[in-house]
């Protein structure tokens, strides 16, 4: 247990609590007040009581230093005649056991440091030795608390308590808390707790939204409590997943309910499927990029052409219709569907062999797995196999052959384990089918005859969305915090004005360029009068700060802060930017040793998908005469096309 006496107010530093007059007693050597109830040893008498700093060396010396000699000695010749250890070793190891291991010593400061040393005491108060706690300023450049810095006035110590320079009278008399230090401490203090800047904590969980100012629900206000959802806002996310998250969203991912997202679950509609991540897009059936893959799909009876069976269907992908002007609810096919946006993204998706989730809507009529109300999770799908073929309304379509391979049973079943690896269906348009892909390596998501479940066999996809850490985010929050009022920018040689505001040195140098301190002052006669100080306002209030003009002196603690910070986050920069692109010529390298698969991926049509990535394509939409019409417009499905009539109507 720590032995602490009582501070200089009385207060015992070991509970924090001031005790009573009966629960304090007083050293006879060093008059040094000690709370009876927080001391390690009851003590015998109260008379001649002496506290544990005064009688320590005394035992110290008469019974501990010889067996801490002896064990000394002996460790050291078990380690001179130790044969595996080099000279250098045996060296290291001697300084280790003589001044104690670096590593063992900062455990212990930290487990016996009450206050939070996040800044390693670089921003500790120098009268109570502790973190800043309502810092005050001084026109010297050194930081104090609030009541540290009124007890020393009361005193009667007008001068810094580091330096020595004299205190202003005004500010004496009324110090001003400097409020951007005070929130800055704050901010490290909550991302030290959260496991970021400074935390002993692991690399924190990617969350994919900012849910500050989102609402529980889609809707809570009475203007979105109309028919549909069309003018909803999006309500919270509750789960802790990117959003080109692949797989399965797991109990780690899910701290509200701490159990992630089982197959069977259900909600109301898509807006509060999303706020789940089963499937993000409101409207969209498909969820991925085309340089990265496919997260989820949505079954919503979307197209003619989808068959499903359960266990696995034939999907249809997207576009192929003209929705341009008043055309939303068009369901006819128009002209052909392509390899590109979304289609494309599921094709990388069936190249790499990663799992799609799935949800299935009771707007899907044709289907007898589809729910009868709201939307369903049903669990991580593979795509084995997609190409294009003519469909039904004598376009071209995308297709693609989902096959299950999820852990958990399907809502539909009463099987008490998950999938097993079972052999794909005949499909008998394949025969016809063209711009065909299959999967020619082993996939990332698979089976494992060891285990007996389906997991990821290669590393799953970096997230294109965390590309910085959380700690690096917290730095930079930081960083902001230390912002100039005149710049606003990172402070540069900070100066801390009597008023309590942060400037960087140059900019406050600029600001007052070319004035002078004193205005001489003439008589119509010419007889010349007493001078006069100018009065120089501080850029943010109207306080004079005429006389710290004449010595400004830099903030070396906060400077030091913001320089420490600095270096962090350019480290840390510099490591995920070499993670990233580790990962991307990974990636790279994979790509090639795949063969790309049927003739349609010509040289021509590689380098328009080339094209089409770095310049997201507008789709074009046939109409009468056989113009085209540009729309931006996203994919939508029929099954959100016929929600919107049946809402309008």
């Amino acid at each position: 247990m720590a032995q602490f006496p009582c501070d200089s107010n009385g207060v015992c530093m070991v509970c924090k609590r001031q005790p009573l007059e009966t629960e304090t007693l007083h050293c006879i050597t060093c008059v040094t007040p000690w709370h009876f109830t927080c001391l390690p040893l009851a003590p015998t008498t109260i008379a001649d009581w002496e506290c544990p700093d005064c009688s320590q060396p005394n035992l110290a010396a008469d019974s501990l230093a010889p067996c801490i000699a002896g064990d000394l000695v002996s460790s050291i010749r078990a380690i001179e005649n130790d044969p595996s250890l080099t000279d250098e070793e045996k060296a290291k190891k001697r300084q280790e056991l003589v001044g104690g291991s670096s590593t063992e010593s900062e455990s212990i400061n930290k487990s016996c440091n009450d206050s939070l040393d996040i800044f390693d005491g670089s921003l500790n108060c120098s009268v109570c030795m502790q973190l800043l706690e309502r810092p005050v300023t001084t026109p010297c450049g050194h930081n104090f608390c609030l009541k540290c810095f009124e007890k020393c006035i009361r005193q009667g110590k007008n001068t810094c308590s580091n330096c020595r320079t004299a205190i202003p009278a005004k500010m004496a008399s009324n110090p001003r808390i400097n409020s951007q230090l005070a929130m800055a401490i704050r901010n490290a203090k909550l991302a030290r707790s959260e496991g970021g800047v400074g935390g002993s904590g692991g690399s924190k969980v990617y969350h994919a939204v900012i849910n500050d100012e989102l609402p529980d629900t889609a809707f809570t206000t009475e203007r979105a409590k109309k028919t549909g959802k069309a003018n909803a806002c999006s309500g919270k996310i509750f789960v802790t997943i990117a959003k080109d998250h692949f797989g399965p969203i797991v109990a780690e991912n899910d701290p509200t309910r701490n159990r992630g997202v089982l197959v069977g679950d259900s909600w109301e509609d898509r807006m509060e499927c999303r706020q789940w991540g089963a499937h993000f897009p409101h409207v969209a059936g498909i969820a991925g990029q085309s340089t990265h893959g496919a997260q989820s799909v949505a079954l919503s009876g979307g197209y003619v052409d989808d068959e499903d069976h359960g266990e696995w269907f034939l999907y249809t992908g997207s576009g192929g219709r003209d929705l341009s002007g008043n055309k939303r609810t068009n369901k006819d096919q128009s002209f052909d569907q392509k390899f590109e946006s979304y289609n494309e993204a599921l094709r990388v998706s069936c190249r790499k062999g990663y799992p799609v989730r799935v949800v299935r809507s009771h707007k899907e009529k044709r289907s007898s797995y589809a729910p009868e109300e709201g939307v369903r999770y049903d669990g991580v799908y593979r795509i084995e196999k997609c190409w294009r073929k003519i469909g039904i309304q004598g376009h071209k379509v995308c297709r693609y052959l989902f096959v299950r391979c999820d852990n958990e049973p399907a809502p539909w079943t009463s099987d008490l384990s998950g999938d097993r690896p079972r052999s794909l269906p005949l499909i008998e348009e394949f025969k016809g089918a063209t711009d065909i892909t299959e999967r020619k390596g082993d996939p990332s998501w698979d089976f494992d005859e060891k285990k007996g479940c389906w997991l990821w066999k290669k590393p799953p996809p970096l997230s294109k969305k965390t590309s910085k850490r959380v700690s690096s985010k917290s730095k930079d929050k930081l960083l902001k915090d230390f912002g100039c009022n005149i710049c606003h920018k990172v402070l540069s040689s900070p100066l801390t004005t009597p008023c309590a505001h942060n400037f960087c040195k140059a900019c406050l140098e600029d600001a007052f360029s070319g004035q002078s301190y004193i205005r001489q002052r003439a008589s119509q006669s010419g007889r010349s009068l007493r001078t006069r100080k100018n009065i120089m306002k501080c850029p943010t209030c109207s306080a004079d700060i005429a006389d710290y003009l004449q010595n400004p002196q830099v903030n070396r603690e906060m400077m030091g802060v913001i320089e420490s910070l600095q270096r962090q986050t350019e480290q840390q920069m510099e490591e995920s930017s070499e993670e990233l692109s580790a990962k991307s010529d990974e990636n790279l390298m994979l790509d090639e040793e795949m063969e790309v698969s049927k003739p349609c991926d010509s040289g021509e049509k590689v380098l328009k998908e080339i094209n089409t990535d770095l310049d997201p394509p507008k789709k074009g939409r046939k109409v009468a005469g056989g113009k085209v019409v540009v729309n931006l417009e996203e994919h939508i499905d029929d099954a959100v096309v016929e929600s919107e009539a049946m809402d309008f109507d």
